[in-house]
């Protein structure tokens, strides 16, 4: 899975509850996969190829090209 550049944000591990009508819950393993982009950005002042995810692309932490 791809990293953000900038934050280093990458998949995460969480757990998935089911609620029933019996007061057991089931408990499965999931990932949360970070809303990772390719984009062309401008890095060390030449236009490159970089994985950056969402936030960091809407709060101009990565210059675009």
């Amino acid at each position: 899975m791809a990293k953000c550049v900038v934050c280093d944000k990458s998949v995460t591990s969480a757990r998935r509850i089911s609620i029933t009508r019996s007061q057991v819950s089931r408990r499965a393993k999931r990932k949360q996969k970070g809303n990772i982009r390719k984009v062309r950005a401008i890095v060390d002042g030449t236009p490159m190829r970089v994985n950056a995810c969402a936030s960091c692309l809407r709060n101009g932490a990565v210059e675009r090209a």
